[in-house]
C-alpha cells in the first residue's frame, strides 16, 4: 500500500523545516525575488526595445533614445545579475547554517537513541551534506517564480505582438508541461536513492575510522575498504539515473524548443511579407518565443528543488524522532535513593533488561556486576536518564526521572565512562563541563581526588593546555573523566565501567576516593574487577537481563558463576550453588 504524503510523518517535518528555514531568511527571500522578477522584467523590456531601434535605424529616423534604453537595460541587467548572485548565495549559507543548528540540537536533545537509530556516520552526512541540499531551497524557491516569469511573460508579450505568433507557442506548450513534471518527479526519486546510499558510505566509514587500530592489527584494510565502498554502484545508479532524467529532458527541450520557436518565427516571416508585422517586430517576436521555451532555465531549477526535497526528507526522517521531554516536578532534599521499578528495555528487537526491579539506598554505593551483554551499560544509562525504559520507571528520591526538569536532572547525576568525550577548548574547561562557573580550586581539587594532577601539571600549559595537545593513555583519560565526575558533585554518581583503564594501584585509591565522597552521595559503579565490587555496600548481579541476587560481594562469592562473572573458573558445585542464590 502506498502512503501518502499527508501521512508520512518525514515529509511532514521536512516541510515544516524547510518554512522555518524560509522564515529565517525571510527578508533577504523577499529581496531576492524582488531582484529575480525585476531582472525577469528587464529581460522582458529589452527585446521591445531592441525591436523599437531597429524599425528607427532602418526608418533613418532618430533612435539615440532607444538605444541608450537598450544600454541601460543591459547594465541594469548585470547589476540584477550580481546581485542576484550574492543574495542567493547568503540565503543558502544562511538556511544551511540554521538547518544544521536546529537538526544538531535535535540529535543532542534525542541522545543516543539518535545513534542507535541512524548510526554516527549517516548522522554526520544529513547533518553536513543533506543540510546543505536542503538549504538551497528557500533560495531556489524565490528564483523559480523569477524563472516562471520568463516563459510566461514571454508569451504575453508574443500575444501583444499578435495573437498569432502567442496562439503557434500555446498549441505546444502542454507538451513542455510534461517534461517538466517528468524531471520532477524522476530527479526526486533518484536524489533520495542517491542521497541514502551516500548516508551508508559514510556510517561505514565512521565505523572504519573509529576501529582503525583493530582494522590495522588483523590486517583487513583491503576488507574494509570493500566493505565501506559497497553501496558504491548503488550510488553510481542512482547518480546515473539523475542525470539521465535530467539529459532526457534537456534533449527533448532542445527538440521541441526549437521546434515552437521555428514556428513563432514562420507565422512572424508570413506577418511581416503582408505589412502585419515590422521587422523590429520579428526580431522581437524571436527573442520573446526564446523566452518562452526557458526550457532549460526551468529544468535546472526544478531538478534542483528535487534534490533539495530528497534531502529535507531526510532531515525530517531526525527531526521525526521525538526529543527527550523534561517535567517540571521539583526534586526534594533526600540522600540519592535510586529506584527502579519493574523496568523492561529494548534494544534492536531484544530484551536486554526485563522486568527489573532495584533499589540503591541514599549514601550508599552499589556495584552492578555481570556478563558481557547482561544489560549492565544500559542500566547505568537508565539510572541517569541517559535513556529511557520501554517500560516500568526509574525514581530518585521518589520523584520519577520522567517527571524532573532538565537543569534540576542534571544538576542531581554525574556520570564517568570507560571513553570518556573530553569536551573543551582546555584540560581545564573539559574537566569542569557542564558547571555553570567552575573555579580552577574546584578543578584541581576533583583532578587531585582522580589522581590526575600529577600528569596534568606535566603537560606544557597545566590545565590550559589545549585537549587536542595533550597526549595521554587511556588510564589519564579515564582520570580525567574522573575528575569531571567529582567536580560535578550532585547526589548521585554513576560509573559505567569508568575504571577499567586503571591499574590495581590507581584503582585502589580512587575508590577510597569514591567511597569517602560521605553518606549525601549514592553511587552506582559498573564493576568488571573483583576488587571494585568487593568494596561496595551491596553487589546487583545481572543475568539474562534480570537481577538475579544482591547481596555483599561476599555473600556471592561462594557460587561459582558468581566468580565465573570476574573469569574465576566453575567447578562442579556451580550447578547446585546456582539454585541457592536469592531473588
Amino acid at each position: 500500500m502506498t502512503t501518502r504524503a499527508d501521512d508520512d510523518p518525514a515529509a511532514g517535518h521536512a516541510r515544516t523545516l524547510l518554512r522555518a528555514a524560509t522564515r529565517h531568511s525571510g527578508a533577504r527571500c523577499v529581496a531576492l525575488c524582488l531582484v529575480s522578477i525585476t531582472a525577469t522584467v528587464a529581460g522582458l523590456l529589452l527585446p521591445a526595445a531592441l525591436g523599437r531601434a531597429l524599425d528607427l535605424l532602418l526608418a533613418h529616423a532618430p533612435a539615440t533614445r532607444w538605444v541608450l534604453y537598450c544600454a541601460g537595460l543591459v547594465l541594469l541587467l548585470a547589476v540584477l545579475d550580481a546581485a542576484q548572485t550574492v543574495l542567493t548565495g547568503t540565503v543558502d549559507a544562511r538556511s544551511t547554517a540554521w538547518l544544521r543548528r536546529r537538526l544538531t540540537g535535535h540529535v543532542l536533545g534525542v541522545g543516543p537513541r539518535a545513534a542507535d537509530r541512524f548510526g554516527s556516520g549517516d548522522l554526520v552526512a544529513r547533518l553536513v551534506g543533506n543540510a546543505a541540499e536542503a538549504g538551497t531551497t528557500p533560495a531556489a524557491r524565490a528564483a523559480l517564480l523569477a524563472a516562471l516569469a520568463g516563459p510566461v511573460g514571454g508569451v504575453i508579450a508574443l500575444g501583444l505582438i499578435d495573437w498569432r505568433l502567442a496562439a503557434v507557442f500555446v498549441a505546444g506548450a502542454p507538451v513542455l508541461a510534461l517534461l517538466l513534471r517528468a524531471v520532477a518527479r524522476g530527479t526526486t526519486e533518484s536524489a533520495t536513492r542517491y542521497q541514502q546510499a551516500q548516508g551508508r558510505i559514510a556510517a561505514a566509514l565512521a565505523e572504519a575510522v573509529e576501529g582503525v587500530r583493530t582494522v590495522r592489527a588483523a590486517g583487513t584494510e583491503a576488507r574494509e575498504t570493500a566493505r565501506v565502498l559497497r553501496p558504491l554502484p548503488g550510488l553510481s545508479e542512482a547518480g546515473h539515473r539523475m542525470w539521465r532524467v535530467q539529459g532526457q529532458a534537456a534533449a527533448q527541450a532542445v527538440a521541441v524548443a526549437p521546434l515552437l520557436q521555428l514556428g513563432v518565427v514562420a507565422v512572424a516571416g508570413v506577418l511581416l511579407t503582408r505589412d502585419r508585422l515590422s521587422v523590429g517586430d520579428v526580431l522581437a517576436a524571436s527573442r520573446y518565443a526564446m523566452l518562452a521555451t526557458g526550457v532549460g532555465v526551468l529544468v535546472g531549477r526544478l531538478a534542483g528543488l528535487a534534490r533539495a526535497r530528497a534531502a529535507a526528507r531526510r532531515l525530517g526522517e531526525v527531526e521525526a524522532e521525538p526529543a527527550t521531554t523534561f517535567g517540571a516536578r521539583r526534586l526534594p532534599d533526600g540522600p540519592g535513593r535510586l529506584e527502579l521499578r519493574g523496568v523492561t528495555a529494548r534494544r534492536g528487537g531484544r530484551t536486554v533488561l526485563d522486568g527489573v526491579d532495584l533499589v540503591v539506598p541514599g549514601g550508599t554505593t552499589l556495584a552492578v556486576v555481570g556478563r558481557s551483554g547482561a544489560g549492565k551499560s544500559l542500566l547505568a544509562a537508565l539510572a541517569g536518564r541517559l535513556s529511557d525504559p520501554d517500560a516500568g520507571e526509574v525514581l530518585l528520591d521518589g520523584v520519577p526521572l520522567r517527571e524532573l526538569p532538565h537543569d534540576d536532572l542534571r544538576r542531581a547525576v554525574g556520570y564517568a565512562f570507560a571513553r570518556p568525550a573530553l569536551l573543551g577548548a582546555t584540560v581545564g574547561q573539559a574537566i569542569g563541563l557542564g558547571l555553570p562557573a567552575p573555579s580552577p580550586d574546584r578543578i584541581r581539587q576533583a583532578a587531585r581526588r582522580a589522581l590526575a594532577d600529577d600528569f596534568i601539571r606535566r603537560l606544557p600549559d597545566g590545565y590550559d593546555t589545549a585537549v587536542a595537545d595533550a597526549p595521554r593513555s587511556g588510564g589519564e583519560s579515564q582520570r580525567l573523566g574522573l575528575a569531571r565526575a567529582f567536580a560535578h558533585g550532585g547526589r548521585l554518581l554513576i560509573l559505567d565501567d569508568a575504571l577499567s583503564s586503571l591499574d590495581t594501584v590507581t584503582e585502589r585509591h580512587i575508590t577510597d576516593a569514591l567511597l569517602g565522597d560521605g553518606p549525601d552521595r549514592t553511587r552506582l559503579l559498573v564493576a568488571h574487577r573483583s576488587a571494585a565490587a568487593a568494596r561496595a555496600d551491596a553487589v546487583a548481579w545481572l543475568d539474562g537481563g534480570r537481577v538475579r541476587a544482591v547481596g555483599r560481594h561476599a555473600e556471592l562469592w561462594r557460587f561459582a558463576e558468581y566468580r565465573a562473572v570476574f573469569g574465576e573458573g566453575t567447578d562442579s558445585a556451580g550447578t547446585g550453588a546456582e539454585r541457592s542464590v536469592p531473588a
